[in-house]
C-alpha cells in the first residue's frame, strides 16, 4: 500500500473515532437523565389516608418511596367522600396507610375494589375510649396525638416499608430510630412545659374530644362539645355544660381546631370570663407556609399555644 494512502486510512480511523467518542459524550446526559428518571418512577407508592400519616410515613421512608395522601390539606377527615381520582391513586398504590379505630369512616368502602395491601397504624395501641354521647365505648381514634404512640407508628412503617423496598432496610431503620428520638423529645418537652400552667388550670377545652391522648401524656384533664367531627349538631344542653364547666374551673382559655367551626367555642366565650385561646391543629397539617406543615411542628404549635394560654399569657 502507498504510504500517503496508508496515513489518510489511519487518519479516517483517527477522525471517525474521535467523532464516536463525541457523540457518546453528547449524548450520555440525556440517558443519564433517562436513567434517574426510570428509577424515580419505579419507586414503591404508598397512599395514607391523611396528611398527618403521609408526613410521618414520608420521613421514614426517605427518598426511597413516594408517599401521598388521599385527603388534601384542610380536609376533614372523619367524613370524608373519596372522589374517582382517589380511586384512582388507590388502585396505583403499593400499599395503602390507614389510622384506623373509625377515624376514616369511609375507608372499608373505598378499599373494597381494591387489591392493595393495608397497614393499620394504630394496631398494637391501646385505645382510649370515648366515654359518653352516641360515641360512648367507641376508642378514640386521635392516637397520632400522642408523640408516644407516633414511636409506634414509626417502627411500622419501617418494617412495613422494608418489606416493599428490602435493599434499603437500614435506611428505612435509621430514619425510624431518629425520628423517635425526636418524639421522645417533644414528649419531654411537653410534660416541662404542662408543669408550668397553675395545678387549677390544667383543663383543655376544645370544640372536638381529639386531644384524650395528649391529655394522658401531659397530665391535662380534657372537656369537649363533641367527641369526634362526625357529630355535627351542638346541643343548647351540651353548650350549657361546658359553660359550666368553664365557670367552675375557672379555666382562662378555651380552644377549637382548624377542620371546624369556632361558633360554637365562641359563643362559650361570650356566656363565660375565658378567652379563645386559639386554633389547634388536629386532622389536617397546613400548607408549607403555614403554621404547621409537618406533624412536629403540628404537636410543638399546639402545645406551645395551650401552654401559653393556660397559663394566662397573651390576650
Amino acid at each position: 500500500m502507498p504510504k500517503n494512502r496508508k496515513l489518510h486510512t489511519v487518519l479516517s480511523a483517527t477522525v471517525l473515532s474521535l467523532v464516536m467518542l463525541a457523540l457518546a459524550a453528547c449524548t450520555t446526559p440525556a440517558v443519564t437523565e433517562a436513567e434517574v428518571e426510570a428509577e424515580s418512577e419505579s419507586r414503591p407508592v404508598v397512599v395514607a389516608t391523611f396528611s398527618v400519616l403521609a408526613d410521618i410515613a414520608s420521613v421514614i421512608a426517605g427518598e426511597h418511596i413516594d408517599v401521598r395522601s388521599i385527603t388534601k390539606v384542610g380536609a376533614e377527615i372523619h367524613g370524608y367522600e373519596p372522589t374517582p381520582g382517589d380511586i384512582r391513586q388507590g388502585v396505583q398504590a403499593d400499599l395503602l396507610i390507614d389510622n384506623g379505630w373509625g377515624l376514616e369512616a369511609w375507608f372499608d368502602q373505598f378499599t373494597a375494589d381494591l387489591d392493595v395491601p393495608i397497614v393499620t397504624l394504630t394496631d398494637g395501641l391501646d385505645p382510649i375510649d370515648i366515654a359518653s354521647d352516641a360515641y360512648a365505648g367507641k376508642p378514640n381514634p386521635h392516637a397520632w396525638m400522642s408523640p408516644k404512640n407516633v414511636q409506634h407508628f414509626a417502627e411500622v412503617l419501617a418494617a412495613e416499608f422494608t418489606k416493599l423496598a428490602p435493599e434499603h432496610a437500614a435506611d428505612f431503620q435509621s430514619n425510624a430510630q431518629a425520628y423517635i428520638a425526636q418524639l421522645e423529645q417533644v414528649q419531654t418537652e411537653l410534660v416541662s412545659a404542662i408543669e408550668s400552667i397553675p395545678p387549677q388550670h390544667r383543663t383543655l377545652i376544645t370544640c372536638e374530644g381529639a386531644f384524650s391522648y395528649l391529655a394522658r401524656d401531659a397530665g391535662l384533664a380534657e372537656v369537649f362539645i363533641w367527641p369526634v367531627n362526625a357529630e355535627q349538631q351542638v346541643t343548647p344542653q351540651r353548650l350549657a355544660a361546658i359553660i359550666d364547666t368553664v365557670n367552675g374551673t375557672n379555666v382562662p382559655a378555651v380552644f377549637c381546631e382548624s377542620t371546624v367551626s369556632e361558633r360554637p367555642m365562641l359563643q362559650v366565650v361570650s356566656a363565660t370570663d375565658a378567652r379563645f385561646g386559639g386554633t389547634l391543629y388536629v386532622d389536617s397539617l397546613s400548607l408549607a407556609d403555614g403554621p404547621v406543615p409537618t406533624y412536629l411542628d403540628l404537636i410543638t404549635h399546639d402545645v406551645d399555644l395551650i401552654v401559653a394560654a393556660l397559663a394566662g399569657e397573651g390576650s
